[in-house]
């Protein structure tokens, strides 16, 4: 796949030209599926945040609200009761598939029991955006410091790309960079940590960071 991973989504010029870059034609002729289940693995999430987010709610319009063609749902959850000979073509059929926050490990372990995780290999010209989790589920570990999941086994995830993610720097209190200084010497592999101005573009292995914010990379 193709991969736009954010910390706040499409938020500045820069991302949004990286995003149509990966995408081949404009927003408003794509056709996008919310994954909506990383909220329901993380407290501060919910009914009214998840329909926020599938209803492109002003707090999401730099995500949902972007002005796709069709905004769809894929709720990870349903997927393994339902047929994969239902819910396959919907995924090969959308543009794109805006994954949002929450808990990562939530949505990694969703990810793998939908059967999500064997698609994805197959289906090069579809672009994954993630915001927050749903860019985090992508790398190899997230830190203890960002599972809030009771039932997580461990921090790892699915490991698509070879680094990991800090978001939402300078965000948040606990979100400085010296916390990050201090999740990235634990981590193992090489990390960004990205505020809500940056990206993490990724095509056929080839990382470019886009930015109109603060951003920075650890080695492992």
């Amino acid at each position: 796949m193709k991969l736009l991973l954010t910390s706040g989504g499409v938020t500045n010029p820069s991302i949004h030209s990286a995003l149509v870059q990966l995408l081949g034609k404009p927003i408003s002729e794509c056709h996008a599926l919310c994954v909506p289940t990383a909220q329901w693995g993380h407290p501060m999430c919910g009914p009214k945040s998840v329909r926020g987010f599938v209803a492109a709610e002003p707090l999401w319009q730099h995500f949902s609200g972007l002005g796709w063609a069709s905004l769809g749902v894929l709720e990870l959850t349903a997927l393994p009761t339902i047929g994969a000979e239902r819910w396959v073509p919907w995924v090969r059929e959308a543009d794109v598939l805006l994954v949002d926050g929450g808990d990562a490990t939530y949505l990694c372990h969703w990810v793998r029991e939908s059967g999500l995780a064997d698609l994805l290999p197959s289906l090069p010209d579809t672009v994954w955006v993630g915001v927050s989790a749903g860019s985090m589920v992508l790398t190899p570990r997230i830190g203890n410091y960002f599972v809030e999941w009771p039932s997580a086994p461990d921090d790892r995830t699915l490991g698509v790309v070879d680094f990991s993610i800090f978001p939402h720097l300078d965000a948040f209190p606990t979100n400085t960079l010296a916390d990050a200084e201090r999740w990235a010497a634990g981590i193992g592999v090489p990390a960004y940590a990205i505020d809500e101005q940056t990206a993490i573009k990724v095509v056929d292995g080839s990382v470019e960071v886009v930015s109109e914010g603060q951003w920075t990379k650890f080695d492992a």
